[in-house]
């Protein structure tokens, strides 16, 4: 066996096995950067579909500044709750 050693495929098995822990680190980080984006893309669709749906219930009546001051109202109850859904999507885009 040239320069095989125990292993047929050559090298120190010290070396081999280091190599092949940084490869599954690296894999592992992969994976996890992944999750992290895909999560993030969800909440914030899940954001922008959630104002949208109910903004899209409100019903405004009266003269236009009527409707606008409806409207606000409604956004000042839905904006909170949208901005924690957009914080949170920041947070899975952040790296640890």
């Amino acid at each position: 066996m040239e320069g095989g050693g125990f292993f047929p495929f050559g090298g120190d098995p010290e070396e081999i096995l280091r190599g092949l822990r940084d490869f599954a680190e690296q894999q592992a980080e992969g994976v996890k950067e992944a999750q992290r984006e895909q999560f993030a893309t969800l909440t914030l669709s899940t954001a922008v579909e959630l104002t949208r749906a109910a903004l899209g219930q409100v019903q405004p009546t009266g003269s236009p500044e009527e409707q606008a001051m409806q409207l606000r109202e409604a956004m000042r109850v839905l904006f909170p709750e949208a901005v924690a859904l957009v914080s949170a999507a920041r947070q899975g885009f952040m790296r640890e």
